[in-house]
């Protein structure tokens, strides 16, 4: 712990010195640093979906760096310091924690996460569960999110199995719109078709962002395999063809990529 405890005071004391130091730091404000806190979370997302242990590292200190910024900031605004974050962090983690600090019985996962729903409706009486979704998530975290959200409070299929209905017809909803020709509603019925499988793959304990991030990353492997392939071979795209094509594709399947 104290070696833990040293390496925190290290970094928010070289943080100080840059901010009295260092011109680039002295001049970032939370406007100027949020885009970058974007940009530091989606590498930090990049490493864990990869199991890149050393990145991850590397992100998580870049992360940390900007919680202690803000943190930095608005202490120099005397209107809270790290101290006030940890603390409040820790208030928060004990109250929605009843069954560790408290009386309270829960004996799954699924149960502390309905307790955890209630405690935070509780904490913000005007609040309705869905509106702890940040609005500007990507759309399918923030229809996992919704469907989680819904769960918790008892909202979701009896049987997992009985999603599978709903996909299909989905599906067939899609193939209607698609024959009459109604961009809009061809739109809308995909929209369905899609929250239906992020549901489907919520059921099932898949994080379908984690999925489809996995896929791109198969398809740019693949992809990227043609690519090299044709250029050794001095054709274009155009020149090989699509059957040549799902050759290589194929081909670089086979090898496990």
């Amino acid at each position: 712990m104290e070696e833990k405890l040293q390496a925190f005071q290290r970094i928010l004391e070289i943080l100080d010195r840059l901010r009295v130091e260092c011109p680039w730091d002295k001049k970032q404000t939370n406007e100027s640093l949020r885009i970058h806190t974007i940009e530091e979370t989606m590498e930090l997302a990049d490493a864990i979906i990869k199991d890149d242990t050393q990145n991850i590292k590397i992100e998580l200190g870049d992360v940390l760096l900007h919680v202690l910024f803000y943190a930095k900031i608005a202490d120099e605004k005397n209107q809270f310091n790290i101290a006030d974050v940890c603390n409040a962090l820790s208030d928060k983690l004990i109250y929605r924690h009843p069954h560790i600090f408290g009386a309270t019985e829960a004996n799954t996962a699924d149960d502390v996460a309905r307790n955890w729903e209630i405690l935070k409706l509780q904490e913000r009486k005007n609040k309705t569960v869905l509106e702890g979704v940040p609005s500007s998530l990507p759309s399918i975290i923030k229809a996992h999110r919704i469907q989680d959200k819904a769960r918790n409070v008892g909202f979701d299929w009896s049987k997992r199995e009985e999603v599978w209905d709903k996909v299909k017809e989905e599906i067939n909803e899609v193939q209607t719109e698609i024959d009459h020709m109604e961009q809009n509603k061809i739109e809308e019925e995909f929209g369905d078709l899609m929250f239906s499988l992020i549901n489907a793959a919520r059921l099932y304990h898949v994080d379908p962002d984690n999925a489809l991030e996995r896929t791109n990353q198969k398809f740019i492997r693949r992809f990227n395999y043609i690519e090299s392939h044709l250029k050794e071979a001095g054709k274009s795209f155009e020149e090989a063809g699509l059957q040549e094509m799902d050759r290589l594709w194929n081909e670089a399947k086979q090898k496990g990529l």
